[in-house]
């Protein structure tokens, strides 16, 4: 309840004889211009909120609404305190800019990634040493050493591209390397960065890499980078051309950082084989770092991983499991774990056997190629 109502009944319910005349008449007063008050915020025209993308001159800007761009004018009182990006309230009938509410930032990127610390370090990867100590040396040493590079006289990568099969740990390797660096982690995915109106994903683009600057040191890690960074082709649709814009700002932005600056970019993607050329020549993605299907040995680290915090019994075998599921992927073994898990609490139990994990194998490889069939002919 409002002040104002809370006001009003505690006049209507006063016991006025206690009170003489002219306190009466004050309460009454009061009371009476508290509401007249609160009936005229429910008159007031709504304004609408618009951001500057232009200065024209001191008494008109452009602005832009839904998509589209207006030249309006500036009432006198803000006519000098406008400026490039500033998210302003504007009046509906004249769109009269009437009064400037903050700094437009970051194109509302925080509605579209995920930016945090991450918690995952590398004891929790199995089966990748060679791949960490790749990305030891691209990402951690220029994040945590830069005299290093400096002394030396050599410039490091500005960032990677992590590609293999889908479920291998790729973005796990992103964020163990931003806990490792104690880095601010954003996450893209890739399709997300084409915006629908013209124009506005290069900007998204733009506001992702300004919010990394902001945040330093920090790690941009763009999953599926292959649906904005696939090959150009010579498609006149409209959409194709957003999608290459949006591409051409994403290249410009790589381009234009320091080699011993504070952010990285560290890319992801299961088709290398369709990407441009341009995004991982030398001076951007130019560190290409694949990620395989565990081998034995990377699978039995799995392995070790999923089960430590597991009730095992004594008749487990992890070196035959490892032998079991071959051709599985670290996300795979991770599942192989979470079924073993359900098969022995459907028996009351809560130690795990041999028998519940060689049935989530048989689960697992069951499921995939369940899916592999739906995804041929469904």
């Amino acid at each position: 309840m409002s002040s104002t109502n809370a006001q009003a009944i505690d006049a209507g319910d006063m016991n006025f004889s206690a009170l003489t005349p002219d306190e009466e008449n004050d309460i009454l007063k009061n009371t009476i211009t508290d509401l007249q008050k609160e009936v005229e915020k429910f008159k007031n025209t709504p304004y609408i909120v618009a951001n500057v993308v232009e200065i024209v001159n001191p008494d008109e800007v452009v602005i832009r609404l839904n998509g589209g761009d207006f030249c309006v004018s500036v009432s006198d009182d803000i006519r000098n305190n406008i400026k490039l990006d500033d998210k302003v309230l504007v009046e509906q009938k004249s769109l009269t800019v009437v009064r400037k509410i903050g700094v437009s930032k970051h194109f509302d990127v925080s509605n579209f990634v995920i930016c945090e610390k991450p918690h995952i370090n590398w004891k929790s990867i199995g089966g990748l040493s060679y791949q960490i100590n790749e990305i030891n040396e691209v990402i951690e040493l220029p994040l945590l050493k830069p005299e290093l590079f400096k002394k030396t006289g050599i410039e490091p990568p500005k960032g990677v591209l992590l590609y293999g099969p889908p479920g291998t740990g790729k973005t796990l390797l992103a964020k163990a390397a931003a806990t490792d660096t104690n880095s601010t982690f954003i996450e893209i995915v890739g399709s997300e960065l084409v915006q629908k109106f013209i124009g506005e994903g290069a900007k998204f683009v733009k506001s992702i890499f300004a919010l990394a600057k902001e945040k330093a040191p920090s790690i941009i890690f763009i999953d599926e980078l292959d649906a904005i960074a696939a090959k150009r082709i010579e498609i006149g649709t409209s959409g194709e051309r957003e999608v290459q814009r949006t591409f051409m700002q994403l290249l410009s932005e790589i381009d234009g950082f320091k080699h011993l600056g504070d952010v990285k970019v560290i890319g992801a993607t299961n088709r290398i084989d369709i990407l441009d050329p341009a995004v991982i020549r030398p001076g951007r993605l130019d560190r290409l770092i694949k990620v395989p299907l565990p081998d034995e040995e990377g699978r039995h680290e799995i392995y070790k991983i999923h089960t430590s915090k597991m009730h095992l019994n004594k008749d487990v075998n992890l070196n035959e499991l490892s032998r079991t599921s071959k051709d599985m992927c670290g996300a795979q073994i991770k599942s192989v774990c979470t079924e073993a898990g359900y098969f022995a609490i459907r028996d009351n139990r809560y130690e795990v056997n041999m028998d519940d994990f060689l049935s989530g194998v048989k689960k697992v490889r069951s499921d995939k190629k369940s899916h592999e069939f739906l995804k041929m002919y469904g």
